[in-house]
C-alpha cells in the first residue's frame, strides 16, 4: 500500500536524485536532459529547506520507509483570472514503482492540499513527447489546456544550449 507524507530533511538526497528521471522520454533536440533535471532544482531545494504555506513537497513510500516518488506543488496565480491555484512543479516515480498507484496517490495528496487551501484547480506542465506522463495525467482527469510553442531565432541555435 502506498503511503504519502510530507518530505523530511532526510529525504533530500533521494528526492534530488530523482530529478534525473524527469528527462526519461524523447527530449526535444533544443533541450538537454541536464536542463530538464535542473529546471526546478533551486525552488525545490528552497521548499525542502524552508517549508511554507505556499508550497509542499510530498513523498510516497512503497513499501514503508522506501521513497518511491515525490510531488512538489506550489501556489501560482491563474493567468486568466488572477486567482491562486495549485501547480504541480515536479512529479516523479521510480521506474520500479510505476504502475502501482504511486502517481495517483501523490497527485491525490497534492489535490487534497489544494482543496484545503480553497483552490479551485490544479495545473501542471508536461512535454508534448512525454507520452507516458501525459497518459497518466489524462487517466487521472487532467486535460490539456494550452500548447506552448518554441522557435530558435538563430540558425541551429537554441537558447540555453551553451549551459550543457
Amino acid at each position: 500500500m502506498v503511503t504519502v507524507r510530507p518530505a523530511r530533511p532526510a529525504d533530500e538526497s533521494t528526492v534530488l536524485g530523482m530529478l534525473e528521471m524527469l528527462a526519461d522520454f524523447p527530449v526535444p533536440h533544443w533541450r538537454t536532459a541536464r536542463q530538464i533535471a535542473d529546471a526546478d532544482l533551486h525552488i525545490l531545494v528552497q521548499a525542502l529547506h524552508h517549508p511554507g504555506s505556499e508550497s509542499i513537497v510530498l513523498v510516497a513510500e512503497e513499501p514503508p520507509e522506501s521513497v518511491a516518488g515525490f510531488v512538489f506543488t506550489s501556489t501560482r496565480q491563474d493567468y486568466f483570472t488572477g486567482r491562486p491555484h495549485a501547480h504541480v512543479e515536479v512529479l516523479t516515480v521510480l521506474e520500479t514503482a510505476r504502475g502501482q498507484g504511486v502517481a495517483r496517490a501523490l497527485l491525490g495528496a497534492a489535490e487534497d492540499w489544494a482543496r484545503g487551501r480553497g483552490y479551485s484547480h490544479v495545473t501542471l506542465n508536461v512535454f508534448a513527447d512525454n507520452t507516458r506522463a501525459r497518459t497518466v495525467y489524462e487517466r487521472l482527469g487532467y486535460l490539456p489546456e494550452t500548447v506552448h510553442y518554441f522557435k530558435a531565432l538563430e540558425p541551429g541555435g537554441s537558447p540555453g544550449m551553451e549551459d550543457s
